[in-house]
């Protein structure tokens, strides 16, 4: 897991490989495949992701276009709401933030997994440009409710948050 953390820090996502990993760490990549199907769970695990991307995306494309805004809220605050997904996910944005060498993992691998499938969902000219505007609109929401606790965002119940977010997410979808 060292050599993964040390690979992707100082490559980043793309310029990493199970190979260079294995190099790095001083085994046969044979033995990285062996626990790691692919260099998406090789980052995850590295990462102590709270949740799987790939699950996430999968989770957000199960529907219709027409209801893609809210399934993404609804996932998106599900993560965050869940017991340990809040505290790994404060933790994660607070280093995205003060951190380029994270900023830049983060975006390498949340593009990869999430943020592109869902692009190729919307299936639109700017598809790329309205999924980058809803992942500000989400982390700028997160950083509202779990980072700086601003009343009333703070304490709203979920079902009020999904109700007034979803149809802005679901104008950067359709719009």
């Amino acid at each position: 897991m060292r050599a993964a953390r040390e690979s992707f820090a100082d490559k980043g996502f793309a310029a990493t490989s199970i190979r260079a990993v294995a190099r790095q760490a001083g085994v046969d990549a044979a033995l990285v495949h062996h626990y790691f199907d692919s260099k998406d769970e090789l980052f995850i695990e590295a990462m102590a992701l709270p949740l799987d991307p790939r699950q996430v995306a999968a989770a957000i494309l199960d529907g219709s276009r027409e209801d893609l805004g809210r399934r993404i809220v609804t996932v998106f605050l599900g993560v965050w709401e869940s017991d340990e997904g809040q505290q790994r996910m404060k933790a994660m944005l607070r280093s995205v933030v003060t951190s380029d060498d994270v900023a830049r993992l983060m975006r390498e691998g949340m593009t990869r997994m999430i943020l592109e499938p869902v692009s190729q969902f919307i299936d639109v000219p700017d598809a790329k440009l309205r999924v980058a505007l809803i992942a500000s609109h989400l982390i700028g929401m997160a950083l509202t409710r779990y980072v700086v606790e601003l009343e009333p965002v703070a304490s709203a119940d979920l079902e009020t948050l999904v109700d007034r977010i979803a149809p802005a997410i679901q104008q950067y979808v359709s719009g």
